[in-house]
């Protein structure tokens, strides 16, 4: 059994805490953190939380906890998981890791240096098609990856916090991008290092400083490109699609806006329909399991057997410094219009 320090009750704390609650029995969110005491309270009360604080040290050193996951704004990873590390917990991030490739360094050598567990919660190479898909990469069905496309879109984030530059890191490239780079990299093989990115980047509908389309191709040491597409101006819901191309076959994954659950409605769904659906009238594409077509189950199962184990999970903090790192490289890229270099450690 494992207790588990939950930082944050947005939306991602709200689906992390969901898929713990109601999986591998007595694995339990204990303690919650928000810095806003009635959403913290409230956020309890709902799940069942024996303790809530708006003192994010409390919550992390409760010495009943074993492991802390980090749900909260980009701007405050850092801080939380050093925190973590420094108690000696088990620590699990949501994405991205950092606001940058050096934050997300900061908080490698922190948990390497404490030698604590730590997992990257990337959900989206944990959903159902893409594991089923990943396994049919492994064992050579389509040969060797040539090119692999990962498209993100939709009409924009939950919080306030995501369209200010300072605090989210950049736009839709560090929101959404993230995903896609690791989707990209998970079929192309960990074992070929990024070398370089070539990025499009801009802002073409909301008034804010970051963007909110980007386009950027990672080229790998094998020659393999991966190829993401992101926007928060996208009309229809949320647009989750990959496609692998190799030697000897194909993929393509339609993980989310298609469903195989279409509703047409006069008069409204009359209750919750799926993450960024963007209408409530007309046709409508519900998600039968929200939690589990992204991910969560499988992300969770994954870490805490992992924890149990004593080996590491499918995704690490190394995989989230990876991705920072490209990132770095795309927002370069798309301000000198140029190819440009991926400085990575090891």
């Amino acid at each position: 059994m494992h207790r588990v320090t939950m930082l944050g009750t947005g939306l991602i704390g709200m689906f992390y805490t969901m898929t713990l609650h109601r999986q591998r029995g007595q694995d339990r969110v204990h303690v919650v953190y928000s810095p806003t005491e009635d959403h913290v309270k409230g956020f309890a009360e709902e799940w069942d939380i024996p303790k809530w604080t708006t003192d994010m040290a409390e919550a992390i050193n409760d010495p009943e906890t074993d492991v802390v996951v980090v749900g909260l704004p980009n701007h405050v990873h850092q801080d939380a998981v050093v925190m973590a590390a420094e108690a000696g917990k088990a620590v699990m991030c949501t994405k991205p890791l950092g606001r940058n490739a050096a934050e997300a360094r900061v908080m490698l050598d922190a948990v390497r240096k404490a030698g604590v567990f730590n997992g990257y919660l990337e959900d989206l190479v944990y959903t159902p098609k893409m594991l089923k898909a990943l396994q049919f990469v492994k064992n050579g069905a389509v040969g060797k990856v040539l090119w692999v496309r990962s498209r993100e879109t939709h009409g924009g984030p939950h919080g306030a916090w995501f369209w200010d530059v300072e605090l989210a890191g950049g736009g839709a490239i560090v929101d959404m991008g993230c995903h896609c780079i690791e989707i990209a990299r998970d079929f192309i093989g960990k074992e070929n290092r990024p070398v370089e990115v070539m990025c499009w980047a801009d802002t073409l509908v909301h008034p804010i400083e970051g963007e909110d389309h980007g386009i950027g191709l990672v080229r790998y040491e094998s020659g393999a490109v991966g190829q993401f597409e992101v926007s928060w101006a996208f009309r229809g819901g949320m647009d989750l699609r990959d496609e692998v191309s190799g030697t000897e076959g194909t993929i393509w994954i339609d993980h989310f806006l298609r469903t195989g659950l279409e509703l047409f409605t006069a008069v409204g769904p009359r209750g919750y329909v799926s993450e960024k659906a963007e209408g409530d009238t007309g046709w409508l594409f519900p998600v039968g399991d929200e939690v589990h077509e992204l991910g969560y189950p499988d992300m969770f199962n994954d870490m805490l057997n992992a924890l149990d184990s004593g080996k590491e999970p499918m995704e690490t903090f190394y995989d989230g410094y990876v991705v920072n790192a490209i990132m770095d490289a795309c927002y370069r890229s798309a301000k000198t219009k140029k190819w440009e270099k991926i400085e990575l450690e090891d």
